[in-house]
């Protein structure tokens, strides 16, 4: 909406500044943490009122789960309603309205958001800890899937991007044309990855929140290198146009986790909840298949993939042989039950997830 704004420097020097994504991008994550922090107190207030707390798992469920998390009974959740909403108007503000990877984007993160919610409303309304089953969950997120699938293959100028295959470390695409089926199975993959495994990771005071920001700054850039032709080939990165306007979607998300974590960070006035976390992994996943950066998600997100992994490997372990590996999952927990505080596990995976995230970026010169 505002980059209209750079046709007035034919008239008035100075609007051209409107025209240029990195400013636009600044504006955003700006706009977003200012909206967020107006807007949270009242989102609490609503959220507090309507009674949406967030319910622990009892003594019964997990053993010392309920003596380590007893005092965040009813502590309101679903705050992810706020990253959402300061995300999509910050991006509304400052992105391109003609850019069809702003929209994929924010669909994706508004109908997560939405099965988030939903999932949520069911937790508080059961006074349990479980939803959605998972794998209705999985279903919604492969119809996501499918229509992100499904406008990239009906659009000339990006069906070559959608089905082509970039591997961290090699020049070109390893594959040029996967096909129509394997693409399809290929976003499934990349979008419920993300979703589950961000939401995998929100268990602790403001954890997820700052891993997310990690994440979006290494996504704002590769999306800026994405889409400026000569910053793609200085690094020899997939040059598509579209991803560019993706820098300012990747800056609101940066933003509007600033803003939360100001409510979130321990002790957390508010949680993010399903509404948040499977949203913001949806948003993530579907601009890393904008910018075909992929499997470069697994270096860059590596504290959600480890969350997801430690899951995989206590379920399989158990089902195997009967003992478990970590003493709880995700890994956070486990950290929690062999000693460390609450904010020092906090802090190291936020430590983590940076140096993560540098490591991603390092494998552009790595090629």
């Amino acid at each position: 909406m505002m980059y209209y704004l750079h046709r007035l420097s034919e008239q008035v020097g100075g609007f051209n500044v409107f025209f240029y994504v990195t400013f636009r991008a600044v504006a955003a994550a700006i706009t977003a943490f200012v909206l967020s922090l107006l807007l949270g107190n009242f989102v609490i207030r609503v959220l507090t009122a309507l009674k949406l707390g967030q319910p622990v798992r009892q003594a019964s469920e997990v053993h010392r789960l309920a003596d380590l998390h007893g005092g965040k009974q009813g502590t309101p959740t679903m705050g992810g309603v706020l990253i959402i909403g300061t995300v999509f108007i910050s991006s509304f503000l400052w992105a391109r309205p003609d850019n069809r990877f702003v929209w994929l984007a924010l669909f994706a993160m508004v109908y997560l958001g939405g099965l988030g919610f939903a999932d949520d409303y069911l937790k508080v309304t059961k006074k349990k800890s479980d939803g959605i089953s998972s794998r209705l969950k999985f279903l919604f997120q492969v119809v996501l899937a499918i229509v992100i699938a499904a406008v990239f293959l009906n659009s000339p100028l990006i069906e070559v991007q959608a089905r082509s295959l970039w591997v961290p470390f090699f020049k070109a695409p390893v594959v040029t044309n996967m096909g129509t089926w394997f693409t399809v199975l290929f976003f499934v993959i990349v979008i419920a990855g993300a979703s589950n495994a961000v939401n995998l990771t929100d268990g602790l005071d403001g954890l997820a929140a700052g891993c997310t920001i990690t994440v979006a700054f290494a996504y704002a850039f590769l999306s800026y290198a994405g889409g400026n032709y000569r910053v793609a080939e200085y690094l020899q990165v997939p040059f598509y146009p579209f991803t560019a306007e993706l820098t300012v979607v990747c800056a609101a998300l940066i933003g509007a986790g600033f803003g939360f974590l100001w409510f979130n960070c321990h002790p957390a006035k508010v949680f993010m909840g399903d509404t948040g976390s499977l949203a913001i992994g949806g948003l993530i996943g579907v601009v890393a298949i904008c910018c075909k950066q992929e499997l470069l998600l697994v270096i860059v997100g590596g504290v959600f993939v480890v969350e997801a992994v430690s899951v995989i490997l206590q379920v399989l372990s158990f089902k195997l042989t009967g003992k478990r590996i970590f003493a709880m999952s995700p890994l956070h927990h486990h950290f929690e039950l062999v000693g460390w505080k609450e904010n020092t596990v906090i802090v190291r995976f936020w430590i983590l997830s940076g140096i993560f995230a540098l490591l991603g970026l390092a494998t552009l010169k790595l090629r």
